[in-house]
C-alpha cells in the first residue's frame, strides 16, 4: 500500500457539489473524512505541513470566491449516540458529519426537545457550535454541552466545553481566536424529555391560532418553522444560496432612534444590553435590492438577505454583489453589514 500523500487524499477537486452556492472552484487537494483516525494520518502526513487547510460540512455557509490552492478537508463523521440520561433529560453524542435538520428530526422522534425551533437550518453538526446557529428566540448554546475537536496545528484531540466556547449571536471562539484551528468531531447536546416550548416570535404564534393548536408539541413547533423557512428561503437543490448572506446588525440605541425618523415602521428588536437587532433584510429590500438580478447572480425575490445563483455565477460575481450590497446600505443607514458567510479566496 503506498504511503504517498496522493494517495490519502484526492487532487484537483471541483468543490461545486460541496456548496450549496453551486459555485465552481477547484480544490488542489480534498478528502472526505470518516473518522479521527484518517484524520489525524492526513494531518500527520508531511505532505500536508505547510498547506493551507480548510474545513467543509455541509458547505452551506460558505462562498469559494477563488480556487483553493490547499487541502479542503470534508468532515463526514457520522453516528448518534445517547452517552448519558436522567429523568428529566438526554445527552446525546453527534458525528459533525451529520445532517443537522435530519438530527432534529431524529430528536423530535425521540420526543427530546429544545433543538425544534432550530428546525431546516441547513448544514451540519459540526458547524452548528461554530457559528453558534439560531432562529426563532433560540441558539445552539442553550443546549450545548461540549464538543470533541482536533487541534490542527498539535494533531491532538481535547474536550471544549461550554464556558470555553465564548458563545455570541452567530458566534464562537471558533469564529475568533480558534478559527482554523479546531477541527470539530462531535458535539453532545442536552436535551429535555419535557420540553418547554418557546412560541415568543410571532409568526410561530399566529401560526399556531391559525392552525387551532391550542396545546403544542415540539412536533407542531417544527412544522411549523419548517413552513416559514420554505416559504421565505429557496431549496439550495433548485436555486443555489447559502441562507442568509449578512448578519443582523446591532445598533445602539440612538441610531435606531435615527432611521425611525426617516422609516416609521423600521423593525427593530431591543437587546439586553440596550441596543436594537435590526433585520438586515429589511436594510438591503429598502436599498433596492430585493430580487434584484444582477448578471449570473442577485438577490431572493422573497427575501433580500438571501444572495442567489441563477446559474453558471462565479465565485468572485456574488463576492461583488455582497460589496455593492454593502456599500449602498452603509450610503443609506451608516450601517456596515457585516457577511455570516465564510468566504474562502
Amino acid at each position: 500500500m503506498s504511503n504517498s500523500f496522493e494517495s490519502l487524499v484526492e487532487t484537483d477537486v471541483n468543490l461545486k457539489p460541496f456548496n450549496t452556492l453551486n459555485i465552481s472552484a477547484r480544490a488542489r487537494y480534498f478528502a472526505s473524512i470518516e473518522n479521527t483516525d484518517q484524520l489525524k494520518k492526513i494531518l500527520n502526513h508531511p505532505g500536508s505541513f505547510g498547506l493551507s487547510i480548510r474545513i467543509i460540512g455541509g458547505g452551506s455557509n460558505i462562498l469559494f470566491a477563488d480556487d483553493y490552492d490547499g487541502l479542503v478537508l470534508h468532515i463526514d463523521i457520522k453516528g448518534r449516540e445517547v452517552i448519558d440520561e436522567t429523568e428529566e433529560h438526554v445527552w446525546l453524542k453527534v458525528g459533525a458529519g451529520e445532517n443537522w435538520h435530519q438530527t432534529v428530526r431524529y430528536c423530535i422522534d425521540k420526543g427530546w426537545g429544545g433543538i425544534e425551533n432550530l428546525s431546516l437550518i441547513p448544514g451540519t453538526v459540526g458547524a452548528a457550535p461554530i457559528q453558534n446557529i439560531g432562529a426563532y428566540g433560540v441558539e445552539l448554546a442553550e443546549v450545548f454541552e461540549w464538543l470533541e475537536g482536533m487541534d490542527i496545528e498539535g494533531r491532538a484531540t481535547r474536550r471544549y466545553e461550554r464556558e470555553f466556547c465564548e458563545f455570541g449571536y452567530r458566534d464562537s471562539i471558533f469564529k475568533g481566536e480558534l478559527k482554523g484551528i479546531v477541527i470539530v468531531t462531535q458535539v453532545v447536546l442536552k436535551l429535555s424529555k419535557d420540553p418547554e416550548l418557546n412560541t415568543s416570535y410571532g409568526s410561530i404564534q399566529s401560526e399556531l391560532k391559525d392552525r387551532g393548536i391550542t396545546d403544542p408539541t415540539i412536533e407542531d413547533i417544527s412544522d411549523i418553522i419548517i413552513d416559514i423557512r420554505n416559504s421565505k428561503l429557496p431549496d439550495p437543490n433548485t436555486l443555489g444560496n447559502a441562507g442568509s448572506f449578512f448578519k443582523n446588525p446591532i445598533v445602539d440605541e440612538a441610531r435606531y432612534q435615527k432611521i425611525t425618523e426617516q422609516y416609521p415602521d423600521a423593525p427593530g428588536y431591543p437587546m439586553e444590553d440596550g441596543k436594537v437587532k435590526v433585520p438586515a433584510g429589511w436594510l438591503i429590500e429598502e436599498a433596492g435590492w430585493k430580487g434584484k438580478v444582477v448578471g449570473n447572480t442577485g438577490t431572493y425575490k422573497q427575501q433580500a438577505l438571501v444572495i442567489v445563483n441563477h446559474g453558471g455565477a462565479t465565485g468572485d460575481e456574488i463576492l461583488q454583489l455582497a460589496d455593492d450590497i454593502q456599500q449602498s446600505v452603509e450610503d443609506l443607514f451608516g450601517i456596515a453589514l457585516v457577511p455570516e458567510v465564510n468566504i474562502i479566496n
